[in-house]
């Protein structure tokens, strides 16, 4: 009898094998996901291993795994450049925090942007702007564009002044944070050709009566550059010379309240003073 219960037991053990193996293998075999992307960020990891920071068209902002990205010869390349326009497949698992990056190919890169440090100045303040509004895994399409639209523009103009000022201008907006710019949030009368005044920890706008201690202006023509960022393309937007000072003004603004807001400090800010 005993004989005859041993091979039955074990045969049952190995099917038991057998099904978990399959198992096992088919959660390993787990489809790539894929998507347009552009770059935010990449950090060293370990001895040969990138981390990536992205953010897709159709999957929000991610982190992953590109395998083997600081060998001499990898199959990478130089799409994992920052703010590099690429199409990017990826493997997600339920249990990990980062993803595996498969494969990664180049969409559109801005090697003059990227080779130049004053215009890279640019593209790295765009970049650390993303990565601290951008929610991990929230599908930001209009955010997306705008980064793209951003990285074009500093190509194209060879300027990241005018195309900063509106990327910073429409985070502002696209968060929820914009102010009104016509009146005074206390006493409601209209500016008009006078100074607006603002801080970063007040919700709106101030008039000369109702500005309190440690509020910075904003001319006039700050506030109708605002107007005309609000209401054209940045690629439609001419004349970018003689708006350098409104664009300044606005811009300054408009980083001062995403830093309120996020509750982070922008290091890559102080890099702009020196370009």
């Amino acid at each position: 009898m005993i004989s005859k219960i041993v091979p039955r037991v074990r045969a049952v053990r190995t099917g038991f094998g057998i099904a978990f193996d399959v198992a096992s293998a088919r959660r390993q075999r787990m489809p790539a996901r894929e998507t347009e992307a552009i770059i935010l960020k990449t950090y060293p990891l370990g001895e040969a291993d990138r981390l990536v920071s992205f953010v897709g068209r159709t999957s929000g902002r991610i982190r992953g795994v590109a395998g083997g990205a600081r060998r001499i010869k990898n199959r990478y390349g130089s799409t994992l450049e920052i703010l590099s326009h690429v199409q990017i497949w990826y493997v997600e698992k339920e249990t990990r925090d980062l993803v595996r990056i498969q494969q990664c190919e180049l969409i559109e890169s801005f090697n003059k942007s990227q080779s130049d440090y004053e215009l890279s100045t640019g593209l790295a303040v765009v970049s650390e702007i993303s990565e601290q509004v951008l929610p991990e895994h929230e599908v930001a399409e209009p955010m997306f564009r705008l980064i793209l639209l951003a990285a074009r523009e500093i190509e194209r103009t060879g300027n990241w002044s005018l195309p900063l000022s509106y990327f910073a201008f429409w985070t502002v907006r696209l968060g929820g944070w914009l102010p009104q710019f016509d009146r005074c949030s206390a006493c409601a009368e209209v500016f008009g050709s006078a100074e607006a005044f603002y801080a970063p920890w007040e919700p709106g706008l101030f008039c000369e009566k109702c500005r309190r201690h440690g509020m910075r202006p904003l001319h006039l023509p700050g506030r109708q550059l605002a107007e005309t960022f609000a209401t054209r393309r940045l690629d439609r937007i001419e004349g970018a010379a003689s708006l350098k000072s409104a664009a300044r003004e606005l811009r300054e603004a408009a980083l001062d309240w995403i830093e309120h807001h996020t509750e982070r400090r922008l290091h890559t800010r102080t890099l702009l003073e020196t370009t």
